[in-house]
């Protein structure tokens, strides 16, 4: 068995897409998974399956909450070396609380350069491999670049967690390796 972190995109926001976690782990558990755990509303789940690819783990979460709740989410399957890479890469680390933004593949240099030519006042990013830092000294709720803007200049899917977030996915995975 092998440890996934999944991370879904959009749900719970403002009322939308509603999804209670006792829910969503029953769901998992439907697949076949073991050993699931879920951490806060916005949908992160720390799972064991035979291992697979990445994108035929994203492909079953996907149509089975669609089937189940008529609605899409797309989500975002991580291994726990992805999650330590992305902690230990993090150019901002006398930071408080900055942002990692997960994407699902390696972007195109022209919708790099097309996000890289974007500035806001008082915010800040960085793109490392398939993971982009963000420092928001305002609040990430006010922050102008945000997932739909990523996703819309890079023409990839990402969804986005905090650090302390990202650290909890991290050590949940430890109670589930070998």
């Amino acid at each position: 068995m092998k440890t996934y972190i999944s991370i879904l995109r959009g749900i719970n926001v403002s009322g939308q897409k509603k999804i209670l976690m006792t829910d969503l782990k029953s769901l998992y558990q439907e697949l076949g998974f073991a050993n699931v755990q879920t951490y806060i509303q916005s949908g992160n789940v720390v799972f064991e399956c035979k291992e697979a690819s990445p994108i035929q783990l994203q492909e079953m979460i996907f149509d089975k909450i669609e089937s189940h709740y008529g609605f899409e989410v797309p989500n975002l399957i991580l291994t726990p070396a992805e999650i330590e890479t992305a902690l230990s890469d993090n150019p901002y680390p006398n930071i408080e609380n900055p942002y990692f933004t997960f994407l699902s593949e390696n972007p195109k240099q022209e919708n790099i350069n097309a996000l890289n030519s974007i500035s806001f006042d008082n915010e800040f990013f960085e793109l490392i491999g398939k993971v982009i830092y963000s420092h928001y000294p305002n609040g990430a709720g006010r922050a102008k670049m945000n997932n739909n803007l990523i996703e819309r200049k890079l023409k990839i899917r990402a969804t986005s967690r905090n650090l302390n977030t990202t650290k909890k996915l991290l050590e949940m995975t430890k109670f589930t390796e070998d």
